[in-house]
């Protein structure tokens, strides 16, 4: 997290904290979504918390390279999330309500690198059907949002 969330959890300690973020959906041609296994061992979208003074594109843009090395050139705004299903207490007892924007990136460029990153400890497509096991709940939501809403909108 951001050294701002890092100076506000100083102050109020393991309390609620509203915080914004960004995830993005890398669909491929073959119908693959690009996800990223996390420290934890689990899968879920790239994606972050955004910076005080950051525009919510520019989030996704910097955790998606950050995350996994590929360069977004464009992106569209999908879905805001909010509301009880996304308020969490964090293994270590912080309290946190996360409002995410869910984008999906239109062109994508560069190399898949990650090896130097302690957030990622793998990078893979896997198609809707084939989502792993350990999927967090939380992108399994918004990748169903995906199918549901822009992939087989009416």
């Amino acid at each position: 997290m951001t050294n701002y969330v890092a100076e506000i959890r100083e102050k109020i300690g393991h309390d609620l904290l509203v915080l914004v973020g960004a995830n993005v959906i890398i669909y491929n041609d073959h119908h693959e979504y690009l996800l990223q296994q996390r420290a934890n061992g689990n899968w879920g979208l790239m994606g972050g918390i955004m910076e005080v003074g950051e525009y919510l594109e520019d989030t996704a843009i910097r955790e998606v390279h950050e995350e996994s090395g590929l360069v977004i050139k464009s992106l569209t705004q999908l879905h805001t999330f909010s509301g009880n299903a996304f308020r969490y207490k964090l293994d270590n007892q912080d309290e946190i309500y996360v409002v995410t924007t869910l984008f999906l990136a239109k062109q994508v460029t560069g190399k898949m690198c990650y090896r130097d990153n302690d957030e990622t400890l793998n990078l893979k497509y896997f198609t809707y059907q084939a989502l792993p096991d350990t999927l967090e709940d939380e992108y399994r939501q918004y990748i169903q949002y995906f199918e549901d809403d822009v992939l087989h909108r009416n």
